[in-house]
C-alpha cells in the first residue's frame, strides 16, 4: 500500500485523531473567542475610525487563523478516511507511494514531495 507496516499506520492513525481532537478544540476555542468579541461590541462599546480599523484587522486575524485551522482539519480527516479505505499514503495528485519518511514527518501529507513541490510553485499537477 505505501511502504509503511500496519504497526507504522496505526501509530500514524493514534497521532492524526489527535490531531484531530487538539484542532476541533482550537476551532472551538476561536469561535467562542470570536463570539465575545462580537458580544462586547454589541454591548455598546464606541469606536472612533481608527478603533475601527484595527478592531477589522483583528477580525481578519481571527479569521485567517480559523481558517488555516479548519483547512489542517480537512487534511487529517482525508488522511484518517484514507487509512480506513486502505489508501493512506498515496499521492492525490499522481496516485504513487508517498515516501514513509514524509509521512512520518506529516502524517497528512496529501501530496508526494514531487507533487508538494509542483503545487508550491504554483504549478499545476494533475489530480486523480
Amino acid at each position: 500500500m505505501n511502504g509503511l507496516t500496519s504497526s507504522e499506520v496505526e501509530q500514524l492513525r493514534l497521532r492524526l485523531t489527535q490531531e484531530y481532537a487538539d484542532l476541533r478544540r482550537e476551532v472551538t476555542a476561536e469561535l467562542e473567542r470570536s463570539e465575545q468579541g462580537r458580544y462586547l461590541e454589541l454591548a455598546g462599546r464606541v469606536h472612533d475610525r481608527g478603533d475601527e480599523s484595527v478592531a477589522d484587522l483583528l477580525a481578519d486575524l481571527e479569521l485567517a487563523a480559523l481558517d488555516r485551522h479548519v483547512h489542517r482539519v480537512r487534511l487529517v480527516e482525508a488522511a484518517l478516511a484514507a487509512i480506513e479505505r486502505g489508501r493512506y499514503g498515496l499521492c492525490r495528485a499522481c496516485g504513487v507511494q508517498i515516501g514513509s519518511g514524509r509521512l512520518h514527518a506529516e502524517p497528512a501529507a496529501e501530496r508526494c514531495l514531487e507533487c508538494q513541490t509542483t503545487a508550491e510553485q504554483g504549478r499545476h499537477a494533475p489530480t486523480l
